[in-house]
């Protein structure tokens, strides 16, 4: 629902007056689902998030994506369509008063015309946890309801409560065709693009801005604005060659909070390349974490952690690899520290995989939570005090050096369980022969 002045919720001026000096990606937003370009996944014909729109009947709702991926620009276009009153706060500026006031017309609207409200949260990530909490009376009665969009993910910045009461709808990076057509419509478009003008643009500048933009529109459009007025036309036509287009683009930001979703992502593609061994990958992510200023400790353990958990006895020597890195990272610090890591993740992620170890432990464990807890046998108890003897500790223990191949088979477990199962893999083939050997000797003991 539209105010009655002469701004919009999101104060733009009607008239286009504003609008004009704005942005070229602010003045691109598209005003109706047919203009929206990306998230096909969430606004194709009979998606969820799509019927919500076109039949203005919201519950609560958590737009999250990255920077430059329509939150916003849906945001516009839910106000645009919505027959319930629409209010704005942002989460950078705003506080609780506030919210209470939104809150308290809210109510009197639902009241006196039956009208509800839909209340638009920009940011909503940076409000905190006691003013999440205000929301929640309200959006659980259906006093407000809530459009949240954020950057960061929801599931760890909002409060479960509100999630619980919300739809998330995850946005995605743009792809390369959908900025190709950001572009097309940005050249073509006489009254808020730059169709008025007369411009060509060599294909390898637009690969460069695409490079450059990473699936961002906002970053896409702007870079290519500054890229046309800031070329002097020749003959009355403006000509962007890739030298053009590489001037155009400002220096590059890493998104990477170390406490944030992108961190975690990052980390787990380091962590499951290592694992997939793909070195080429796993450099490549490590090389992020390293550019975004990552302590190179914490890089060292998550190949530490990997070594043992999916290289495991396949390789031993990974372990003593990682080791020496993270003690290496910590005598060297960086940028050195950079080359014993690289060498680390390399041998790890080329190294034969087994996870049988950690597998192991994890049936042990899942022994001991579910009560299995055996009592230690009496011949395997510790010997070594004055009265043991007396108490038939130790008793009957067979010493394996004592035997030929220093193996006797005898019990170790009460009950017999099966944890270790090695692969074929690596140093593993290795185990598994000698353990069938054991059991073979344990075997011809018992014949005899």
């Amino acid at each position: 629902m539209k105010s009655d002045n002469d701004t919009d919720l999101f104060g733009e001026e009607k008239n286009g007056g504003a609008l004009k000096t704005a942005p070229l990606a602010r003045r691109m937003r598209p005003t109706s689902i047919d203009e929206f370009v990306g998230q096909d996944h969430l606004l194709q014909e009979g998606s969820l998030l799509r019927r919500m729109i076109e039949s203005d009947r919201f519950t609560s709702i958590i737009l999250y994506g990255p920077p430059g991926t329509g939150k916003t620009s849906l945001a516009h276009i839910i106000a645009e369509t919505t027959k319930s009153c629409f209010e704005r706060v942002n989460a950078v500026s705003s506080g609780v008063s506030e919210i209470r006031q939104v809150v308290g017309r809210a109510k009197m609207r639902l009241h006196q015309t039956g009208q509800k409200t839909m209340l638009f949260i920009d940011e909503i990530h940076r409000f905190n946890k006691a003013q999440q909490e205000v929301l929640l009376p309200d959006v659980e009665d259906g006093h407000i309801i809530l459009i949240g969009t954020t950057v960061e993910n929801p599931f760890f910045y909002i409060v479960s409560p509100l999630i619980s009461r919300s739809h998330v709808f995850e946005l995605r990076v743009l792809s390369k065709e959908a900025l190709k057509k950001l572009l097309q419509r940005a050249l073509t478009d006489t009254k808020n693009g730059l169709g008025a003008l007369h411009i060509e643009i060599e294909e390898e500048a637009v690969q460069c801005w695409i490079d450059h933009a990473e699936g961002d529109a906002r970053r896409f459009l702007n870079t290519l604005e500054v890229a046309v007025f800031s070329t002097t036309a020749c003959e009355d036509k403006i000509v962007i060659t890739r030298t053009r287009a590489e001037e155009s683009v400002p220096g590059r930001v890493f998104r990477h909070d170390r406490n944030g979703d992108s961190h975690y992502d990052i980390v787990s593609a380091f962590i499951k390349s290592m694992r997939g061994s793909d070195p080429d990958a796993a450099l490549y992510w490590m090389a992020r974490m390293i550019t975004a200023g990552e302590d190179p400790r914490y890089i060292a353990r998550r190949i530490i952690i990997c070594a043992s958990e999916d290289v495991g006895n396949a390789d031993p020597q990974a372990l003593g690899v990682a080791s020496a890195a993270f003690t290496a990272a910590q005598y060297l610090g960086m940028p050195e520290a950079q080359i014993p890591l690289a060498q680390a993740a390399v041998y790890v992620a080329t190294a034969p995989k087994s996870n049988a170890c950690s597998s192991a432990i994890s049936l042990a464990l899942e022994d001991i939570r579910e009560g299995q807890m055996m009592d230690v046998p009496v011949h395997l108890k510790d010997a070594q005090y004055p009265g043991a003897k007396q108490l038939d500790r130790g008793q009957g223990y067979l010493y394996p050096h004592s035997y030929e191949h220093g193996y006797i088979k005898q019990e170790y477990l009460p009950k017999q369980r099966k944890y270790y199962t090695p692969s074929d893999r690596g140093y593993e083939r290795i185990i598994k022969r000698h353990l069938e050997k054991l059991r073979n000797l344990s075997e011809a003991n018992l014949r005899e």
